[in-house]
């Protein structure tokens, strides 16, 4: 069986799981500023804006929930493996430690296209 070195990951999950407690404080910060645009505006186009935005929120936050129980899924596996070996751990256990950056990186970009449209409604409505 393929073993890899831990080294090549060994802060990525800490570096994920920060950055998904980073952009889970920015989803509150963004929710809040909504509530104030929905407060002061009642036009159908800013409801409809204010549904969209709403809905994307709740989306990225299961989203990021679910990639948060991945990532610490999985580094339990790793702990879990490390005990038998110091330094390796199964080929599987790193592609799939793979597969979740990959999936936090996407996350992270859709994330903040989705900050930079929030953003330019927010300017046209406050």
């Amino acid at each position: 069986m393929n073993k890899i070195n831990i080294e090549h990951f060994k802060n990525l999950n800490s570096d994920c799981l920060r950055g998904i407690e980073f952009y889970k404080q920015e989803l509150g910060i963004l929710n809040t500023r909504l509530e104030e645009i929905a407060k002061g505006n009642t036009s159908r186009e800013a409801a409809e804006g204010i549904e969209h935005f709403q809905n994307q929120f709740i989306i990225h936050r299961n989203q990021l929930d679910e990639l948060r129980h991945s990532l610490n899924a999985n580094e339990h596996e790793i702990s879990t493996q490390l005990q038998k070996s110091t330094v390796f751990v199964d080929a599987s256990t790193a592609t799939e430690h793979q597969i979740l950056f990959d999936h936090y990186r996407t996350e992270e970009k859709i994330f903040n296209d989705l900050r930079h449209e929030f953003n330019q409604f927010a300017a046209k409505w406050m």
